[in-house]
């Protein structure tokens, strides 16, 4: 391997990412993870990429076009729909973290901001990885409804948190990093305004790389801060959904295939250099068994949550109750960024990243396995279409 040119070596890594995970689809294997265990053979067997500034750089564009769509999704007129639920549901989950903070503390003796943000990881649906599923879960249009906002509302949350969180070292910085975020929501919108009014008419299909500048530029400004490049992505997909019966190109079917093709290429990336930062030491006895005992409690307590509330508050059957909360298992890309945090920036031991990423590996497979559908092309992500269904028809639903 070490013989082998560059050239070679990259050439057989984007066939390597663009072949296997499609030919391992029929096992119900879902690509990110494929990607994710090639590049736990690569680093781990070979030593390769390591420090390869190529694969880090393609690992970033993947994981800034991955929160741009993100915040793309979002729909605040089809989360009103549902708010009351959607807001009971965002309590439950918020008491879940705040226990499973509590927990953490208590039994791997982390500070209390460690212990936080290592419940987060545990408890936070991958939003991204889900609604890429949906079409395969068969929920109809109300469960798609519900799994879509419950998704959504739970990341938005989540997101803040972990903002709140990587910057509580001192109230100084916390309230600048405050204000640099506030500045931002303020200013995207201006500039979005002055391109589609300064620049768009005289310089015609700019549009898409306009809107990917924006979003590697408010990355790298979060990345600054300390909150991953996540949250910058985000916040730019966010600002642009705000604007889109202001400016529809920002919403245009040429546009978001134009961010669709962008993300399809090196959102592989992000989950094969996820995996080549593995090492043997993060997987001991203890690290798996862990891992799989975390899988084996809070997999079917999300579940039963999930159903309990929506028949208490919906009148729905227990049946269909299961089959959403299934659905919003995943946690794949948040635990592996949160898990990445941890480690860089509270000490997390090994072992204990390595329960997060048996854990997320092996809840991120279950879905597809038990609701028997074929596994999301994550490297291909896209807009779903959204539900005209109100949940208002719903019983015990809040218009």
């Amino acid at each position: 391997m070490e013989s082998m040119s560059p050239e070679v070596l990259y050439g057989i890594l984007v066939m390597g990412l663009f072949i296997v995970p499609r030919v391992l689809q029929r096992f119900r294997l879902p690509a990110a993870i494929t990607a994710v265990a090639l590049g736990a053979i690569a680093g781990i067997e070979f030593g390769l990429f390591h420090h390869d500034d190529t694969v880090h750089l393609f690992s970033t564009l993947g994981i800034v076009a991955l929160f741009l769509f993100a915040g793309l999704e979002v729909d605040f007129s089809e989360l009103r729909k549902g708010v009351g639920v959607l807001v009971q549901h965002i309590a439950i989950q918020l008491v879940f973290i705040v226990l499973g903070t509590w927990i953490s503390a208590a039994a791997f003796d982390l500070s209390p901001r460690a212990a936080a943000l290592f419940a987060l990881a545990l408890l936070t649906p991958s939003t991204g990885f889900i609604l890429d599923s949906l079409p395969g879960f068969k929920l109809g249009a109300q469960g798609e409804f519900w799994v879509k906002a419950m998704a959504i509302g739970t990341e938005l949350v989540a997101l803040t948190i972990l903002f709140v969180l990587v910057q509580s070292t001192s109230a100084r910085n916390l309230g600048v990093s405050t204000l640099a975020l506030v500045a931002m929501v303020a200013i995207l919108p201006l500039l979005y305004r002055a391109f589609f009014k300064l620049i768009a008419p005289y310089a015609p299909r700019t549009e898409f790389t306009f809107l990917i500048l924006v979003a590697l530029i408010c990355a790298f400004i979060t990345r600054r801060l300390g909150v991953y490049y996540l949250v910058g992505a985000f916040v730019a997909g966010l600002s642009a959904v705000r604007l889109r019966n202001e400016l529809p190109a920002l919403s245009s079917e040429k546009l978001l295939g134009g961010v669709e093709l962008f993300a399809s290429f090196f959102i592989p990336f992000y989950f094969f250099r996820a995996g080549v930062s593995l090492e043997r030491d993060y997987f001991t006895p203890y690290s798996i068994s862990l891992g799989l005992g975390l899988v084996a409690v809070l997999v079917p307590l999300k579940v039963f949550t999930v159903a309990l509330h929506r028949r208490l508050a919906l009148g729905e059957e227990w049946r269909d109750g299961r089959r959403v909360g299934l659905s919003i298992v995943p946690t794949l890309v948040f635990t592996l960024v949160i898990g990445s945090i941890l480690r860089e920036q509270f000490a997390l031991p090994s072992e204990l990243f390595g329960t997060l990423v048996v854990f997320t590996l092996t809840n991120t497979l279950i879905p597809g396995l038990i609701l028997r559908t074929p596994p999301p092309q994550f490297e291909a992500p896209s807009l779903p279409e959204p539900h005209p269904l109100a949940p208002a028809s719903d019983e015990g639903a809040t218009p």
